[in-house]
């Protein structure tokens, strides 16, 4: 019984610091694309991009999380993901607490950069 409680524990010790979490493909997205809402009740959000494609360069996407707020949406810091356009490698973001709230993101938000680009999975913890 002794080892049926430290795998309990072990499983208890896994259990990922996000609540919740959804996941997506993009397809040819430009400039200012805004994912989907989801409602945050605090806590850090993580997005990972697998499989990044861009028809020319550069080989890089900006990702930007956002608020959706009444007014202006707060812009949060803006992440640059180029790992995921190595084949089978993940690209990974982590921003802090802002609160509970709607958030998205958006993809090369205010850029020059007029390739779309496409990702083949994506997932959001939150």
């Amino acid at each position: 019984m002794i080892i049926g409680a430290a795998a309990a524990a072990v499983g208890v010790l896994a259990v990922p610091a996000q609540a919740a979490s959804w996941s997506s493909y993009i397809k040819d997205a430009g400039n200012d694309f805004e994912s989907r809402r989801w409602t945050g009740n605090g806590g850090s959000t993580t997005i990972d991009f697998t499989g990044c494609s861009r028809g020319s360069s550069p080989k890089l996407v900006y990702v930007m999380l956002r608020k959706d707020t009444f007014g202006p949406d707060p812009r949060y810091a803006n992440a640059a993901y180029t790992n995921c356009f190595n084949p089978g490698a993940t690209s990974s973001g982590t921003w802090a607490d802002h609160g509970s709230g709607d958030y998205y993101f958006v993809i090369d938000y205010g850029s020059n950069v007029y390739a779309p680009v496409s990702v083949a999975s994506l997932s959001v913890y939150y």
